[in-house]
């Protein structure tokens, strides 16, 4: 719904429609999967660690079309502090702000991207477009492994291990136990859809398609699959 590093909404198109009525996202960040397509209208369990990302998301729950709209536009290149109005927003209002005006930040920042083509003002006219999409959801802050043991689809989408970018994320690589995350995604009862990058080896990921980076570097992202025959 709203910028942020990992974001996967230039191949979500390309992974597997879910096949249950829920879906659970356990690294959700902007819950692309969950919000593409029809998907949004099943049970949804969004989890993230992150609180600022848990914070926004239940802002954006509540939150009505008026809220967002009212929300200040930025320029770009433009201190946040110094946009009128900024300084009496929630502090939910100004992470989301943050992000939204630097595409793909991991964390949300104090000034505007210089080549962002004015994206806020067009983005959150999208994200007030969306908020009845996520009123019934069911969103929590907490650890993957905390996420309710139950036949669904599951998205994971975790950091990237180390050669892949993960260190970026506030929630990072480093942070992580990979041999216990593969025992777990293994272990997921239903439809489970991971995702890393081909290079990674902690799970044995194939090819779901190429995608330029933001450093306009060519990257695989990669897949792994997973569902019950019973």
């Amino acid at each position: 719904m709203f910028s942020y590093y990992g974001r996967k909404g230039k191949v979500v198109k390309y992974y597997p429609v879910p096949v249950y009525d829920t879906i659970i996202e356990p690294f959700a960040g902007t819950a692309v999967y969950s919000l593409y397509g029809d998907n949004w209208q099943k049970k949804v369990i969004l989890i993230d660690k992150y609180d600022v990302i848990f914070r926004i998301w239940k802002y954006l729950q509540q939150a009505s079309v008026e809220d967002i709209l009212k929300l200040p536009d930025v320029k770009n290149g433009e201190e946040l502090v110094k946009v009128n109005g900024f300084n009496e927003l929630l502090q939910e209002e100004k992470w989301l702000i943050g992000f939204s005006v630097n595409n793909g930040s991991a964390m949300p920042k104090n000034v505007a991207g210089r080549m962002n083509f004015n994206s806020w003002s067009r983005d959150k006219k999208r994200i007030a477009g969306d908020l009845h999409k996520i009123k019934h959801w069911d969103i929590r802050c907490d650890e993957y492994f905390n996420a309710p043991d139950m036949k669904a689809t599951w998205f994971i989408d975790p950091p990237y291990s180390g050669l892949c970018g993960g260190k970026y994320y506030k929630i990072n690589n480093k942070t992580i136990n990979y041999e216990r995350l593969t025992e777990w995604c293994k272990s997921r009862s239903g439809q489970t859809i991971v995702c890393g990058n081909t290079m990674e080896t902690y799970l044995p990921f194939r090819l779901l398609s190429k995608s330029i980076s933001q450093n306009n570097k060519l990257y695989s992202e990669g897949i792994y699959y997973n569902e019950d025959s019973g």
